[in-house]
């Protein structure tokens, strides 16, 4: 966000930015006084309409740097056209950044004739459908749901003037760059690219340079560096007892808003239920919950009601809540990088926060590489009363299915829930078509998607960055039985719970399962015109599991 008061503010005023006087009118209305760092360089910029590749620290107003020109540039046009038509596409990581960018356009822009949709998973696609045929000029996506509005053919991207890859680096973790490229392969050649991220890595200097034209890198803070205004501690306890560290914490501080951060969504849901048997309000949010239970948990955080939010990382992008005091890692994260996106939602625009980690023995090797990665240790102490037992040996961390991130053989970071094959391909190289912009056909691209939209071509089952089917809810707790609705039509949710007259269960036309490169893990017994059996029978998948969607009823 801009800079509020004295907070983040630079050298000059948003005045000089060349803005309209709609939009500064707007940006006055939410008391913004000066632009930060980030946004006082990088408006300058794509006002000209230069590519841009711009990190900075998470907190510091990424989101009003590149939509505060994006405003500006297609205002100027709609005015002459009247005609509202998708020129701006926005790609985010998850449904929360998604909603939190699309309130930012519609808050920044109130003022101007522009109109502006946000889609993604979790939800119905109906009212999407709807919005999507009253015009807009921004549309800001997740993957999963874009891909699906293209191959149901309710848009088209032939206009699109400017792509915005908000979260980029997030977006790679959690292997969306086979989706990316789709997308690419969809957007005119000429065009303005965008990347803001919090953090830089090796992933995005290889996609800036097969995506950007000779863009204007901007950078405000070291890479990968927590905002000076997070104090950051360690605290160490055994691993049973972070629990009932955690609620002595909360309790005798008095702490009424703390973001806590899990590792796992079983773990998030447990600790959750023991916050609450302790009398204090906690609800989990994660990727297994529905869109609506996800947006509940999140209003009455912020309203108050609840006192406590634990969350796994699907969080650590896009909330956004002003002057939270304290984030807690329940759990260190797997990946280092993760724990600067997490203390990230504290300390936020120039407001000071606090950021606590509950370490046990186990969790070492993963404080060595937060410590390598920020260029410092981070002060440690101990509560009395919770000391931990010296005698305690560590044990493995658990990585649950699909949490497992590893690296690939040149260093590359594995995405989580990542078939084998992707794997391989994101560890190997980019193939062969990795010159050609979009990394795809485009006549391909648009036939397969013509092919679904009259339902010639059936969609492809895919989890999209919620853990969602074709960017459709799955549920796997019992809090959050909402109406399923997959873009593969009715018979495959049928077929999963184990009822209607599906007998045959063969993927393809001589029965295999497809999986990441085409071959299943593990044939299944069948016929020779497709698989016998029931609709109630399990499917076999091979080794845990792997490259296998998940159940709609569950792991």
């Amino acid at each position: 966000m801009p800079g509020r008061g004295d907070h983040g503010k630079s050298s000059m005023s948003f005045d000089q930015l060349g803005l309209s006087a709609d939009i500064l009118r707007a940006v006055a209305e939410e008391g913004y006084t000066a632009p930060t760092p980030i946004q006082s360089q990088a408006i300058p910029v794509i006002l000209e309409g230069k590519d841009v590749l711009a990190g900075a620290q998470t907190g510091t107003g990424k989101t009003a740097g590149f939509t505060l020109p994006l405003l500006q540039m297609l205002d100027a046009e709609a005015k002459a056209t009247k005609a509202h038509r998708i020129r701006a596409l926005v790609l985010t990581p998850t449904r929360e950044l998604a909603a939190q960018v699309g309130e930012a356009v519609q808050t920044y822009g109130k003022h101007l004739d522009l109109k502006s949709a946000v889609i993604f998973g979790g939800v119905k696609i109906n009212p999407q459908i709807e919005a999507l045929k009253k015009g807009v000029d921004i549309l800001i996506a997740t993957p999963g749901r874009l891909l699906d509005h293209v191959g149901q053919g309710t848009l088209h991207l032939d206009d699109v003037e400017v792509l915005v890859l908000d979260e980029a680096d997030r977006m790679l973790d959690m292997g969306f760059i086979h989706d990316i490229k789709k997308v690419l392969a969809l957007l005119p050649e000429k065009r303005q690219n965008l990347l803001f991220s919090a953090t830089y890595s090796e992933e995005i200097k290889a996609l800036a340079d097969e995506l950007l034209d000779n863009p204007v890198p901007i950078e405000v803070a070291r890479r990968n560096k927590a905002a000076e205004t997070v104090a950051q501690k360690v605290i160490r306890v055994d691993r049973q007892r972070k629990a009932a560290l955690l609620s002595f914490l909360v309790g005798s501080n008095d702490w009424q808003q703390v973001l806590v951060f899990t590792r796992t969504k079983h773990g998030a849901n447990r600790l959750a239920e023991h916050l609450e048997k302790d009398g204090l309000s906690a609800a989990a949010i994660h990727g297994n919950k529905s869109q609506g239970a996800r947006t509940r948990a999140l209003a009455g955080f912020k309203s108050g009601d609840i006192r406590v939010l634990v969350a796994t990382d699907i969080a650590a992008r896009g909330l956004d809540i002003d002057e939270l005091p304290h984030v807690v890692n329940f759990e260190l994260p797997n990946v280092a990088e993760d724990y600067v996106h997490r203390i990230g939602r504290t300390g936020r625009a120039g407001c000071e926060g606090e950021a606590l980690s509950l370490v046990c023995v186990d969790e070492d090797g993963l404080l060595a590489d937060i410590h390598k990665l920020i260029g410092r240790e981070i002060e440690s102490e101990v509560v009395e009363g919770f000391e931990p037992d010296p005698s305690i040996k560590p044990e493995p961390i658990q990585k649950g299915r699909g949490q497992q991130r590893g690296r690939g053989n040149n260093g590359q970071r594995r995405a989580k829930g990542e078939s084998p094959q992707e794997q391989r391909q994101e560890a190997g190289g980019r193939g062969r078509n990795s010159k050609r912009r979009g990394g795809s056909s485009k006549g391909q691209v648009r036939d397969n998607a013509n092919q679904a939209a009259s339902g010639n071509l059936k969609p492809q089952r895919m989890l999209d960055e919620n853990g969602d089917v074709n960017g459709n809810t799955l549920f796997t707790d019992n809090s959050n039985r909402d109406a399923i609705e997959l873009a593969g039509g009715n018979d495959i949710a049928r077929r999963k719970r184990g009822g209607g007259n599906n007998k045959k269960r063969g993927n393809g036309q001589n029965g295999k399962r497809a999986n990441g490169n085409g071959k299943g893990n593990q044939r299944q017994a069948q016929g020779k015109g497709g698989q016998k059996g029931g609709g109630n029978k399990r499917r076999r998948t091979g080794q845990a599991g792997r490259g296998s969607p998940p159940s709609l009823l569950g792991n």
